[in-house]
């Protein structure tokens, strides 16, 4: 997917998100994200998208020294879905000249890695709030696989913020994750001083294999599902795999 396919997904996830939730109850549990209420998960993703905004205005080309952000939230919790709806508005105006320079925390130095973290962030606070309403989540193949990609690749640069991480280290060990509705297999391998995607694992022999279809390895990844749901396939050393998912945590 393109930058620009990126900024177009943030605003359609975005409203698939403002219109789940505008008519629900804001203090619904949010199973997804344990001890948070629908009210908590719309101000959250929110707040992801204008502290992003920020940063894609700002282009910083250094690690911010300071969070704080001008949220304008409402005061009721009602009025959070229209607020969300408008922080994707000026989110979207934020999303010019992708291709610059510019820091973060991931392995793409670009802005177009901010569009890309917002789309993802949106994309699985979306499925938890439907979850949450009792709803199906739909979402679009191609665009999960896009998120096992994200996710996989700047998972070794997230220890800032998911420290379980440090701990993923190996004798040279693999684990593939393959899709099974389409093209997409992801390499991992676990080396004595750290982890990362094999750019040349195709084919590779893996000491442990997840398959699934792209939705079902971007929850398993984000922790919504775990390896022993239905339509998840395993196989290998489920040591390794216990090891991945005790410390992959986002």
């Amino acid at each position: 997917m393109t930058p620009h396919d990126h900024g177009t997904a943030v605003a359609a996830e975005t409203a698939r998100f403002v219109a789940a939730v505008q008519q629900a109850d804001p203090s619904l549990p949010v199973p997804g994200c344990p001890g948070w209420t629908l009210a908590d998960l719309v101000r959250h993703a929110g707040s992801v998208q204008r502290w992003f905004t920020v940063l894609l205005r700002q282009r910083i080309q250094e690690p911010p020294r300071s969070r704080d952000v001008d949220l304008r939230l409402p005061e009721r919790p009602e009025d959070y879905p229209a607020w969300l709806a408008e922080s994707a508005e000026l989110a979207a105006d934020a999303f010019t000249d992708l291709d610059a320079p510019m820091w973060a925390w991931g392995a793409d130095q670009h802005a177009r890695f901010w569009v890309r973290r917002m789309l993802f962030e949106t994309l699985v606070h979306r499925v938890d709030a439907e979850l949450a309403l009792g709803l199906t989540p739909v979402v679009d193949p191609a665009l999960a696989a896009d998120g096992v990609a994200e996710f996989l690749t700047n998972l070794p640069f997230a220890a800032l913020f998911a420290p379980g991480t440090a701990e993923l280290r190996g004798a040279d060990r693999t684990i593939r994750f393959g899709r099974t509705d389409g093209e997409g297999d992801w390499l991992v391998r676990l080396r004595p001083d750290g982890f990362g995607l094999d750019p040349d694992g195709a084919g590779a022999t893996a000491d442990a294999t997840v398959r699934a279809t792209a939705a079902d390895l971007l929850f398993l990844l984000y922790g919504r599902i775990d390896r022993t749901a239905d339509g998840v396939e395993v196989s290998g050393d489920d040591e390794l795999l216990t090891h991945w998912f005790a410390h992959s945590a986002f």
